[in-house]
């Protein structure tokens, strides 16, 4: 199953609880990716990552929001030039390594090849480019929640989405939780979300998150093993074309004058 875009774009930008969570992971995310040092950036979303990617809009030299064929596409942001783009969730419109920073946001719980996502992702990143993903919490209150996004498709634990992303060649530099409120549309929830927020991060092993998320990298490295063939020149290689000395015309013999 696929998510539809008009219950997304209600979730977070007309239901109190959409709003909440949005601004939550967004704080989440811009703590780690400052706004301000992604000038001259090309940054994207994949998935309903728009809400997240509205920060770079200003300092990044061009942020695009793909949203994937069966889930929709909507115009993004509102009032402002779009940015959001309909393709296919293993084929992006976007020039190989040319990505450097990539937000997936509901996503990859409902890909059908997630392996073919991780790897169109591995192909649009740059060398050193970064990537976080957010996905449900597998042990958390959001992902058995169906009147959530955070209910459809296939839910992670820290452990599974770090396995997933590196069989797809990614490196895994830090990972963390978010969303401890439950899926309540209560006032007091509501209200004390930030509190809860700044409690799970201290004490995470007791409070379960809703959402895990992780930070990769794409490193390429050099072609290194014993399969590898080092090709060593050898001396004629590197004389090659040097032509060989040629032997000089012998001085001429002095003429003296005869003997008498």
């Amino acid at each position: 199953m696929h998510h539809d875009i008009d219950e997304l774009r209600n979730f977070y930008y007309q239901r109190s609880l959409g709003r909440v969570v949005q601004r939550i992971l967004r704080d989440r995310l811009t703590a780690r990716w400052r706004p301000e040092v992604s000038t001259g950036m090309t940054i994207a979303g994949f998935g309903f990552a728009a809400p997240m990617l509205r920060p770079y809009l200003t300092a990044a030299r061009r942020v695009t929001a793909l949203m994937p064929g069966p889930q929709g596409v909507m115009g993004w942001p509102a009032g402002m030039p779009n940015h959001s783009v309909l393709c296919d969730e293993t084929a992006w419109p976007i020039e190989t390594g040319s990505i450097d920073r990539l937000v997936i946001l509901h996503g990859l719980e409902t890909s059908d090849h997630p392996a073919a996502l991780l790897s169109e992702a591995w192909r649009t990143l740059g060398p050193g480019g970064r990537m976080i993903v957010m996905a449900p919490n597998r042990a958390g209150l959001w992902a058995a929640s169906e009147s959530t996004p955070f209910g459809l498709g296939r839910s992670y634990t820290t452990g599974q989405l770090e396995s997933q992303t590196r069989a797809a060649g990614f490196v895994a530099e830090w990972h963390g939780s978010a969303v401890y409120i439950p899926p309540s549309d209560r006032r007091f929830w509501l209200g004390s979300a930030q509190m809860w927020e700044r409690t799970g991060a201290r004490i995470s092993r007791v409070l379960i998150a809703g959402v895990v998320l992780v930070e990769l990298s794409k490193q390429t490295r050099a072609p290194a093993g014993p399969g590898v063939k080092v090709h060593v020149p050898s001396p004629m290689e590197i004389l090659d074309g040097v032509g060989l000395p040629r032997p000089g015309r012998a001085p001429a013999a002095r003429v003296g004058p005869r003997d008498a």
